[in-house]
């Protein structure tokens, strides 16, 4: 008897038979100009991601209902795990995240079949073709490497291993298919780009039918980062948001290419220059997209996030990247020398600041890039083993970026082709001003630091020319303000409501990290200890049962001016089925200032050692992160985007 495993397994089987098809169909059709092959793309495509979705929906109710004869399901769940983290669990491992990967790669080519209105009749058919490609690529990978339905009959577990005790968080439930959004998305805007060079169509065009794309990519890919750092924030117990941890890098890399490849689509869009640049950061960024799924599916890299470390996934997977990044750089090769800009451009005019922050944007790709591999290279011709850490990526990152942030500033002040040097310089002036200005006032109340004191400024300035740019903008005109401001386009908004973010999360980061302060004290019943102008009591533990830990929940309330202002609760867990202990950190978040304290280990008579931590504007970090995404998603539904194209 077929049981629901072996549907899931057929189903995937069946769904890679219909990406082949849509590889292959469309793409005749295209060739012989065969209408009726062209208009397989389109239900094939919605036959693929159906299957798919299919498999993966089958995967999560094995989960659901503890069907430990399926390995993965018994590697990866417990009967006593909350239902909530059963569901998480499918994508806690190398197999499901992997299925949750091609999920949502067929998710975003059927959404692409929907609106595929909007592109030329030869266009859509290509671009989903190039989709199924790369979807049959993977869906292959799945099967013969990395099956998630694979049977231990007869002699199934009378229980599951458990689910990483790490991955039994609400951010874990969102944090990876975010990420994967961002990740799969940007196969959207490559397979724009390989559609143009495969059809020759290379104007502007096919960069106003990727913008879109590309940005909710974008503004998906930031919020996972977003939720990933926020994760490692409060769950790891040791209060930092950010590592540069290789597989955090792996997210980092397309997430830098992506933005350049933003700012590159808008000026092929609109002025019809960096053609072949674009496309080649099309490819790049989803290159870095496929990259960061090696590194972590390989086993070359050791981390918190990596899931296999099996060689023969390895080397399918970089057998799979170098044959479509090297297919794809060939073919680029072959067509971008046909292509060539005719239009000219001023060394102050939009185009130029756009191209520095091309230019930036990729010395920082490729500084990460580096970073991230060098040790692999140098471990992989025995040369010894090395470590690439924040000593590198601060010295030689932070500089460029805050380089960048200036041009950011600069550049959507600027006007398309040609701007006259003294505009700017009577537009930046001011702000300037004020930024050094209100840096300074703040300073005074705080240890002078060059570097911060200068980061500071730049931040500030930012902001100050996102608002001198919108005031020119309204008050310029003769309606009323209001009126001006809502016809303003949303790609617009979009635009500086992005950069504000930036600036927010910078400002994060320069009071976390020289206004925070830390400790770690031995506690005993009744010890109190003053710490940043808060006063800690620890009044003891107590013993705490859950769904499948057990736990010791210390009790310390928090006094300001001698008021208890809260009462928090960090706990030492013991997971029962992995034996594994965990320490869950008590947070009392505010606008200005987190408290964060986590258990250490248990002392003699009663005490612990507790580590107490007040972050500064910590959370600053992550709300300039998720203005990025609004801006990213608020751009992309602009409504000349929604407009019909003709055949």
């Amino acid at each position: 008897m077929i049981m629901l495993p072996e549907i899931g397994h057929y189903v995937l089987i069946l769904a890679m038979m219909f990406a082949l098809a849509l590889a292959v169909l469309p793409m005749m059709g295209y060739l012989q100009r065969n209408a009726i092959l062209l208009s397989t793309a389109k239900p094939l495509t919605y036959l693929m991601s159906g299957l798919t979705c299919a498999s993966f929906i089958i995967l999560a109710i094995a989960f659901a209902q503890d069907d430990f004869s399926v390995l993965y399901v018994s590697q990866h769940s417990n009967s006593l795990l909350p239902i909530w983290y059963k569901i998480s669990a499918v994508w806690g491992g190398h197999e499901g995240s992997l299925l949750l990967w091609i999920t949502i790669l067929t998710l975003w080519a059927a959404l692409l079949a929907f609106k595929s209105e909007t592109l030329p009749n030869s266009t859509g058919p290509v671009v989903l073709s190039v989709l199924g490609i790369v979807a049959t690529g993977f869906l292959a990978f799945i099967l013969f490497t990395s099956s998630p339905f694979l049977r231990i009959l007869p002699d199934q577990p009378v229980d599951g291993v458990d689910l990483n005790p790490l991955l039994q968080d609400i951010g874990l439930i969102i944090h990876p298919p975010m990420l994967y959004m961002g990740y799969v998305g940007f196969s959207v805007a490559f397979a724009f780009a390989i559609a143009a060079l495969i059809t020759g169509n290379l104007n502007a065009s096919w960069a106003r039918w990727a913008r879109p794309w590309t940005n909710v990519s974008w503004a998906f890919l930031t919020l996972g980062i977003a939720l990933g750092s926020w994760w490692a924030y409060y769950e790891l117990g040791w209060g930092g948001w950010w590592f540069w941890d290789p597989v955090e890098n792996a997210s980092l890399m397309p997430w830098l290419a992506g933005t350049a490849l933003i700012h590159s689509l808008a000026v092929t869009e609109k002025r019809g220059v960096f053609k072949s640049w674009t496309v080649l950061l099309a490819i790049f960024t989803f290159s870095l997209s496929l990259l960061g799924t090696f590194l972590v599916r390989s086993g070359v890299l050791t981390s918190v996030h990596a899931f296999a470390s099996d060689p023969t996934r390895g080397v399918f997977i970089l057998a799979l990247l170098v044959i479509i990044i090297g297919s794809s750089l060939f073919l680029y090769a072959l067509r971008a020398s046909q292509v060539k800009s005719q239009v000219s451009f001023g060394l102050t005019g939009r185009e130029s600041w756009l191209l520095i922050n091309n230019i930036l944007l990729t010395i920082l790709t490729l500084t990460v890039l580096l970073g991230t591999l060098y040790p692999l290279i140098f471990d992989a011709f025995n040369l010894g083993k090395i470590s690439v850490g924040a000593p590198y990526f601060n010295a030689v990152f932070s500089p460029i970026a805050l380089l960048l942030i200036v041009f950011m500033g600069i550049g959507p002040l600027a006007k398309w082709h040609n701007t006259k040097g003294a505009m700017l310089w009577r537009l930046s002036w001011l702000p300037a001003v004020l930024a050094i200005v209100l840096a300074s006032l703040v300073f005074t109340f705080h240890e002078f630091d060059v570097y911060m004191w200068v980061s500071f400024a730049i931040a500030l300035w930012l902001v100050l020319m996102c608002l001198r740019d919108w005031l020119d903008k309204v008050l310029a005109a003769r309606q009323s303000l209001w009126q001006r401001a809502r016809k303003l386009p949303r790609h617009y908004y979009g635009m500086q409501l992005a950069h504000i973010g930036v600036a927010v999360s910078l400002i994060g980061v320069i009071f976390v990290s020289m206004n925070s302060t830390e400790t770690i004290v031995r506690m005993a019943p009744g010890d109190r200890v003053d710490v940043g102008g808060y006063e800690f009591e620890f009044l003891g533990t107590r013993h705490v049962e859950g769904p499948n830990y057990t736990a010791d929940t210390g009790v310390i309330n928090v006094y300001q001016d001698g008021q208890v202002i809260t009462q928090m609760l960090p706990q030492k867990r013991l997971y029962q089925a992995r034996q594994q202990m965990m320490t869950e950190a008590a947070l009392d978040p505010g606008f200005t200032r987190d408290l964060y304290i986590s258990l250490g280990e248990p002392l003699a008579d009663g005490a612990w050692g507790v580590r107490i931590y007040i972050k500064s504007f910590v959370r600053w970090i992550w709300l300039g992160g998720l203005l990025m995404m609004a801006g990213g998603l608020l751009a992309a539904w602009d409504k000349r985007y929604r407009r019909k194209t003709g055949a």
